[in-house]
């Protein structure tokens, strides 16, 4: 059973109860309204069996059955830490379906339930309530006692509702029914009335004097000032269905304007926005406990393309566009590279251009130019690409605007939390154009069975590591997290400060963090990628 530092739900609202001072509930009917009336101060929430079935959609007959409103009330109670007062109509049935009803909002941590003293299926009473049957008294006692046999939390509370003066029947009725109920082990009184003016309750609590509480619903008397239940000594006021009603006045008026006006100008500065919806629905608390509980994945990443060169190595197909343009399987290289972030939920991709720009026009991307391209290298552009980057920091994915990859790749850098991460390619032999990308890699450990469940991290990177110390070759992919982003644009401007290095590449600056020491994390793998390098790599995409 939930408690709170005020107690249980059903040991507040039996405090509620028995308060030597007039206390408040007030009306809902969802999980949402639940919780606005917790937000607004109130100690209880009165779930009315009214609102329950018109949000559904149905009469107030019981036409939504007691497990749909059961389920219903789930939804309130785990959205509020305040007891919930069930308007339980009839009781659903008998004294049967009463035990049962309250070993199941017990379990739901309801605190008390309301039973009123009419026939099932039950009629709203103010729908010709005159003429409403009222429920044998002593059938209705029995179903107070079963309710009460049944309960296993010595504080939850059972509120007779007495339905004499709705049903024409008058004071010495509703006072002949309410002390059989109390004998009965009800725990409180709610005495209804129809009427504009407050007489009939007022008699009543005069002549019942202080026996048990009781408990009153001002919807029609609504003028009476809230001093006279006070001074009478009534225990708790329920404002019964006014989160419903205000709620449908709202809504009526929202889509008639709608309707008219065909425009959301008139309208917007009027409701609530989403921004609030979100935080009523806990969607930080559900943000926080993903960041917790599921792998990362790929909301919170972008990605730069270096896509400014040539590659005269592929002549004439070159020569009116760069290389990054050039078609496999009829659709440009960048396309593919694309497509294969985009599947892995990266939409957020930077394009450097630079030789031939203009015929790098691909929709949704944002492009940077680096038009000294011809002077510069990949760390030129990579440097342009993080000074221009605005707004949230990310973690970032560097890739080549003419290497191929599956979307295994990306999927499996976006896991990993460390700052600078690579992937190293141990079948390297087999690659063809692996000596371009000047990357041959010496790593902690090489790629085996014992590397599986270890972390392995980058030793030196380059074309000096001798063939029995390479475990692989970098295959073109750098990882960084926004605290290795905030440590390159430190590193990336003292390394362009040399001249020397105006056209260094990615390897340069990985030797580069390793020099610093800062830890490169390893990830291996066999094949799942290519490097386009010349035609014969061309033709190869065409099987990728």
């Amino acid at each position: 059973m939930s408690s709170t530092p005020g107690g249980t739900r059903s040991s507040q609202f039996k405090k509620l109860l028995l308060s030597e001072q007039l206390e408040f509930i007030c009306e809902a009917h969802n999980g949402l309204s639940a919780k606005i009336v917790q937000e607004a101060g109130f100690k209880g929430i009165w779930a009315s069996g009214l609102s329950i079935s018109a949000q559904f959609g149905v009469r107030d007959n019981n036409e939504a059955s007691w497990t749909q409103v059961l389920e219903n009330l789930e939804f309130m109670s785990d959205a509020t830490t305040i007891p919930i007062l069930l308007d339980g109509d009839t009781g659903y049935g008998n004294f049967n379906n009463m035990q049962r009803l309250v070993r199941k909002l017990e379990q739901r941590q309801i605190a008390a339930v309301c039973i009123e003293d009419k026939l099932f299926p039950k009629t709203n009473s103010f729908i010709k309530g005159d003429a409403q049957p009222m429920a044998d008294m002593q059938e209705f006692c029995g179903k107070i006692k079963a309710g009460k046999d049944a309960q296993t939390d010595p504080d939850f509370c059972i509120i007779a509702r007495v339905e004499a003066f709705i049903c024409g029947w008058g004071l010495a009725e509703a006072l002949r029914r309410a002390e059989a109920y109390r004998q009965a082990g009800a725990d409180g009184i709610l005495i209804h009335s129809a009427l504009s003016v407050p007489d009939e309750i007022l008699s009543f609590k005069q002549e019942w004097g202080n026996r048990c509480p009781v408990v009153i619903v001002p919807t029609k008397y609504y003028a009476t000032p809230t001093d006279v239940f006070r001074q009478h000594g009534f225990s708790m006021v329920i404002w019964a269905n006014h989160m419903l009603r205000s709620a449908v006045a709202a809504m009526q008026k929202t889509a008639r304007t709608l309707k008219e006006q065909e425009h959301l100008l008139s309208i917007e500065d009027k409701v609530a926005p989403v921004s609030e919806v979100f935080r009523l629905q806990n969607a930080a608390e559900l943000q926080d406990a993903e960041d917790r509980y599921l792998p990362r994945g790929a909301e919170n990443t972008s990605a730069i393309v270096l896509a400014a060169s040539r590659g005269e190595e592929l002549r004439e197909l070159t020569e009116h566009q760069p290389k990054t343009m050039v078609k496999i399987q009829g659709v440009p290289i960048l396309s593919h590279i694309v497509d294969a972030y985009n599947a892995v939920g990266i939409k957020d991709i930077t394009v450097v251009r630079g030789y031939k720009k203009e015929a790098v026009t691909l929709p949704n991307l944002t492009y940077l130019d680096n038009d000294a391209f011809a002077e510069t290298g990949e760390l030129d552009s990579l440097h342009k690409a993080l000074c221009a980057q605005k707004g949230q920091a990310k973690d970032l994915i560097v890739s080549y605007g003419d290497v191929l990859f599956n979307t295994y790749i990306p999927q499996a850098l976006c896991q990993e939390k460390e700052d600078f991460v690579i992937f190293v390619d141990s079948d390297w032999q087999n690659q063809s154009s692996y000596a371009r990308l000047g990357g041959f890699a010496e790593c902690s450990l090489p790629n085996s069975k014992k590397a599986f469940n270890a972390k392995v991290y980058l030793k030196q990177l380059g074309n000096t590591v001798s063939g029995e110390r390479t475990h692989g070759v970098w295959m073109g992919f750098l990882k960084v997290s926004p605290a290795g982003t905030f440590q390159l644009q430190t590193i990336l401007p003292a390394i362009l400060a040399n001249p020397a290095n105006r056209k260094a590449g990615i390897p340069h600056l990985l030797q580069e963090l390793l020099k610093r020491q800062y830890p490169v994390r390893v990830l291996y793998t066999v094949g799942h990628w290519l490097d386009i390098n010349s035609l014969d790599d061309v033709v190869q995409a065409g099987n990728f």
